[in-house]
């Protein structure tokens, strides 16, 4: 029997048992369609390395004896669209049988699952044999349950999974060191030079402008400096555990305007388009540990694992457990247009500056810069959820939808009113100038909250719980920021939500 097999962008997982055996009836096909680049604005490096690294894993399954069919973004004979390609190579192969993996993004499961009926053969789906979890575990784990809690999941995973576990108790007596993970990088220890790549990616950025796809941000084209390969993603993997894991945990939340990844892994991307699997990933860490554990404090190890097993696999489970009607969520009811210096880096607060052009640059931030300057300033300026999921999904290379939408609408926005997150991540200016040397050199003063040199984040985060006061009156963890809201001098009060609203109403001038 012919069988035609799909792999999409995000499922190049050398290790799938597809692979295992080299069969002449099976044919592999891979497209760049203009369908993918075009339903959000993309940075041009997340395009570049996404397909870099499908040309990549092609070339790997030929060189296996496999054979695949690869359609690149500038052949004439792409069709650009998912449903003519598949209908188009099914009729051209002579299948008699469509199989393809699992998507894991609802948008296109929804698609194949209309184009497998029409197709008048037979149909099969797989599992990416990529993720701890399954797609439904956490909807499972969770049932009957009031409330979701992501370290009873993170506990659950850990136990199941016998990681960092001493006879049914966690390694170091503790399930969580994160009050151990919330130091300020001050320049010391030193920060060793990223792990370096250099690939030439000026050809298939010229392909990608040729063919009229429109993207953003910067790219250095002699020079690109990520991990497209299944080979340099085990280096990054390598390179992370010799140079970096000593003090990821210690510094996983702050920034530095010096250092743009500090002790971060920069392994998203590799792990979110399935070249590296978040098992082989731990299962490394978790090696290298055991013979360096004299020198590296559990607290470390803890902090990195926590990101994979628990987080990345609870906003999974979240994701295919609430929608589609997920990304409809706006709970806290905010319509505010996202400020174009998200566009451009182009503001006075240089937080914000420092973040945005980050991300311009590298197409990449971590957590705490998505999470308490990026996503901070969009909240408290009360910014639509959907301007803030198209930026966030664009932008950043580690970005797709089941990943980014809950960290975005759900722990960033508390779009979805607290199902993700226990509380809304907002705060003045104070986490950030504790966190990071931002405010050193900033145009405004962490410490004033109106005037010239007043911080907008310090107006806009009271104005913002005055604001939305009616949504956290029965949220216990926001009681005492209500209770000093309500202690607040009156006149005080006005004139920071004046402040605020002249921040909302004209961002640009900040």
């Amino acid at each position: 029997m012919k069988i035609l097999r799909l792999i999409l962008g995000d499922q190049l997982n050398l290790e799938h048992s597809w692979f295992n055996e080299v069969d002449d009836s099976t044919t592999y096909l891979m497209a760049e369609l203009r369908q993918e680049t075009d339903y959000v604005k993309h940075h041009i490096q997340k395009v570049v390395a996404f397909f870099i690294s499908m040309r990549n894993f092609a070339k790997e399954l030929e060189k296996k004896g496999h054979k695949v069919i690869y359609l690149k973004i500038g052949d004439p004979e792409n069709p650009q669209d998912l449903e003519k390609l598949i209908t188009m190579y099914m009729e051209h192969s002579g299948a008699e049988k469509f199989e393809y993996q699992l998507p894991d993004e609802y948008r296109l499961d929804s698609q194949l699952q209309s184009i497998c009926p029409i197709l008048g053969v037979e149909t099969e789906s797989y599992d990416t044999e990529h993720f701890y979890t399954t797609r439904h575990e956490l909807k499972d784990f969770f049932k009957g349950k009031q409330q979701l809690i992501m370290e009873s999941f993170y506990r659950m995973m850990r136990k199941k999974h016998d990681i960092l576990m001493v006879n049914g108790q966690p390694k170091g007596s503790k399930w969580n060191f994160d009050q151990s993970n919330r130091k300020k990088w001050k320049g010391t220890p030193r920060i060793p030079q990223e792990k370096m790549f250099g690939v030439d990616v000026s050809a298939v950025a010229q392909q990608i402008r040729s063919s009229g796809v429109e993207t953003f941000g910067n790219l250095d084209e002699a020079n690109f400096n990520w991990p497209v390969s299944r080979k340099d993603c085990l280096l990054m993997v390598h390179y992370f555990c010799e140079h970096l894991l000593k003090y990821f945990g210690d510094y996983q939340d702050a920034m530095h305007t010096d250092e743009k990844f500090l002790f971060h892994s920069r392994l998203s991307f590799a792990m979110n388009s399935k070249m590296l699997s978040p098992k082989e990933v731990v299962n490394q860490v978790l090696e290298y540990y055991d013979h360096h554990s004299h020198e590296i404090h559990i607290s470390q190890i803890e902090g990195f694992i926590r990101q994979i097993i628990g987080w990345r696999e609870y906003m999974r489970g979240i994701y295919w457990k609430e929608m589609p009607s997920y990304r409809d969520h706006n709970k806290l009811g905010n319509y505010n247009k996202l400020p174009d210096f998200y566009w451009t880096g182009h503001t006075k607060m240089n937080c914000l500056k420092q973040a945005i052009q980050q991300s311009l640059d590298t197409a990449y931030a971590h957590h705490i810069q998505r999470l308490m300057v990026t996503g901070n300033f969009a909240l408290l300026t009360q910014t639509h959820p959907d301007e803030v999921d198209q930026w966030y999904l664009g932008i950043y290379i580690d970005a797709v939808e089941w990943v980014e939408i809950t960290n975005t609408r759900g722990m960033s926005q508390f779009a979805d009113g607290g199902l993700v997150a226990t509380k809304p991540y907002v705060s003045s200016a104070n986490y950030i100038n504790k966190m990071s040397n931002y405010c050193t050199d900033c145009h405004y003063s962490p410490k004033q909250k109106t005037g010239e040199q007043g911080c907008p984040f310090n107006a806009l985060y009271w104005n913002f719980l005055d604001e939305k006061k009616e949504y956290f009156v029965n949220n216990p963890r926001m009681s005492m920021m209500l209770n000093l809201l309500e202690k607040k001098d009156k006149p005080e009060l006005r004139d920071l939500k004046q402040r605020a609203r002249d921040i909302i109403q004209n961002p640009g001038k900040y």
